[in-house]
């Protein structure tokens, strides 16, 4: 047993005992084995033990590593987006985690339906209001969504927000809190589901579990 797929089973375990202490079954909850600083070589590693999502944040390093792996994988891009990678994310990513602006999110629709791809997409929410971490601001966010409910090419399947890094556990808790009740407040106003709630990290991911979370980015307590 690789040193590296054990770290992924004790990562999967920690995910695990985070769901049931929520009241949730392990399916519950996304692992996204987010392997932006890693190899090609260390990501078929875990293919060939059956892990199928991984986390990009970077056009370039995305599609290179998409070439040399099996088409099989569900690629996520989790990384800010520039307008002029959208075609090129769009051709390997199924799911793109970090839409905040309009003009991004009608490019990648328009895009989609060019490449005849479908991904699906999250709008990133700014919840903490740190000016480092992307994200649209929580008071801009129904005119946002207003326009995510209306692709036609992409489909919108939730909503994504970043922690600061070490915040202590009421300030997480305000944050991801936050962000689930948008969730629900959004399903509620716009009658669609949003499955696909992506907060926590290495750091927090218990936190975020506890707080809703239906995806969880884990990239440091897995490779480093």
């Amino acid at each position: 047993m690789s040193t590296l797929w054990e770290r992924y089973l004790a990562a999967r375990q920690g995910v695990a005992d985070a769901a049931a202490a929520a009241g949730k079954a392990q399916d519950d909850i996304l692992l996204l084995a987010v392997s932006k600083t890693v190899p090609a070589e260390q990501i078929a590693d875990l293919y060939a033990h059956g892990v199928r999502c991984f986390g990009e944040n970077r056009a370039s390093v995305l599609v290179e590593k998409a070439k040399l792996l099996p088409g099989d994988i569900e690629w996520h891009y989790i990384g800010p987006l520039q307008s002029n990678k959208v075609r090129k994310v769009v051709q390997v990513a199924s799911v793109i985690h970090s839409v905040d602006t309009p003009d991004l999110l009608a490019r990648i629709d328009r895009i989609a339906g060019e490449e005849a791809r479908r991904p699906r997409f999250l709008l990133e929410v700014s919840v903490s209001g740190e000016e480092s971490k992307g994200g649209i601001p929580v008071a801009e966010l129904d005119g946002l969504a207003e326009i995510a409910d209306k692709c036609e090419n992409a489909e919108w399947s939730g909503l994504m927000t970043m922690a600061p890094l070490a915040a202590p556990e009421p300030v997480l808790r305000g944050i991801f809190g936050r962000l689930k009740s948008e969730c629900d407040r959004l399903e509620r106003r716009f009658g669609r589901s949003l499955p696909l709630l992506s907060m926590g990290m290495s750091g927090d991911y218990r936190t975020a579990i506890a707080c809703g979370s239906t995806l969880v980015r884990l990239g440091t307590c897995i490779f480093s």
